[in-house]
């Protein structure tokens, strides 16, 4: 029901849905898997991590935007209510306007008079399983809620609510998030792909689906549904791409990562950091694109400085573990980044796939001195690279 935001990034594994990180941008950093950005704000504006259309994004970073009239954005809320008036819709409406402006207490207060009222109607059940979820206190990151009891109940919820009412796209919507916490990204994709379906003017059923299609390596598909996202919200803050608006950067640097621009990429991303500098997904996406860009230096540096502001954000750390992987001194430090993450997001598919690269890179070539192992595997580090 909420729109993704930065601080609400589901980083997914690129390993997960299929997809590869040379899908996300035209240089991938090494053989090991990243994360994808941390979309932020707003996916109508870009693309993961929040972003907006390829097309948009583009003409935004080359050319001088035209002055628009000021459109008010719509709620970032899809609404469970469907305006008939009745004693149950009633207070739908009451927990919808509660949720969007965060009052949990009142939103769940609401929908469970509107459960009282008609106990046989799905809406109220999504509403509960929604304000469940937004309480959950984790990062927002893939699998983040990996075997939480809370979020796998509403999951739970809401799978059954979906069953049950096949054509209530808001159910599918939640259904989606929830699986992408719990690290289900197939199912999740199948579920944001089924909500959008059901609800085609509903700019957050497009902005969701477009973030977790760009986060697992399918950016032109992601285009096009943020273009569809950015469309129905013209009023939005990345359509708008105010210069001062530190989301909409962020949100636009993600979305041209997709599209192969990473010179706009880098530009949007270092202007996000330099407007919001203490927020950690920010600092996490720029490493992530300076890491395609080859310079790993700075990757490193920005890595570190997302840790130091959040040491919960996952993708950081494999992200980092990534970087540093590529030169044999640094690979020791490499592995603890990626017993970090496995401690944060046990079972990760990526912390996994990247201990095996790490395995692979450390490990001495047939004929070789196990003593200069490590001093021999950079030249395989670099000739494993796709360019």
């Amino acid at each position: 029901m909420k729109r993704l935001s930065i601080e609400g990034a589901l980083a997914l594994a690129c390993v997960a849905c299929g997809g590869s990180a040379a899908a996300v941008a035209s240089v991938t950093p090494g053989t090991l898997v990243t994360a994808p950005p941390t979309p932020t704000a707003t996916a109508t504006a870009t693309a993961t991590a929040t972003p907006t259309a390829t097309a948009t994004a583009t003409a935004t970073a080359t050319a001088t935007p035209t002055p628009t009239p000021h459109v008010a954005p719509r709620p970032i809320t899809i609404r469970l209510s469907s305006g008939k008036g009745d004693p149950e819709d009633l207070e739908l409406a009451a927990g919808d306007d509660a949720f969007e402006r965060g009052d949990l207490v009142a939103a769940e207060m609401h929908y469970q008079a509107a459960h009282a009222a008609a106990p046989k109607e799905v809406a109220p059940s999504v509403g509960l399983a929604s304000v469940h979820i937004a309480r959950v206190d984790v990062p927002l990151d893939y699998a983040a809620a990996s075997g939480n009891r809370d979020v796998t109940a509403a999951a739970s919820d809401l799978a059954r609510a979906s069953k049950a009412a096949p054509s209530f796209g808001p159910a599918f919507v939640q259904l989606g998030r929830a699986r992408l916490l719990l690290g289900d990204a197939p199912l999740a994709l199948e579920a944001l792909k089924r909500g959008a379906e059901l609800l085609p003017d509903e700019p957050e059923a497009h902005s969701q689906l477009g973030v977790a299609l760009l986060a697992t390596g399918h950016a032109s598909d992601a285009a096009r549904e943020l273009a569809r996202a950015v469309d129905l919200d013209p009023g939005s803050a990345a359509a708008r791409m105010e210069d001062g608006d530190a989301r909409a950067h962020s949100d636009l640097g993600t979305a041209l990562l997709g599209t192969e621009d990473l010179a706009g990429s880098l530009s949007e991303l270092q202007r996000a950091v330099q407007l919001d500098p203490q927020r950690a997904s920010f600092h996490s996406n720029l490493g992530y694109a300076q890491q395609q860009a080859g310079r790993l230096d700075r990757a490193v540096a920005e890595y570190r400085e997302a840790l130091r502001l959040d040491p919960k954000l996952v993708s950081a750390w494999i992200n980092l573990a990534t970087a540093l992987a590529r030169d044999p001194k640094t690979r020791a430090e490499a592995r603890a980044s990626l017993d970090r993450a496995r401690a944060l997001s046990p079972g990760d598919p990526r912390v996994k796939a990247n201990a095996e690269e790490l395995d692979a890179l450390s490990a001495p070539s047939p004929g070789t001195n196990p003593a200069s192992a490590h001093s021999a595997r950079p030249a395989a580090a670099d000739a494993g690279a796709r360019h």
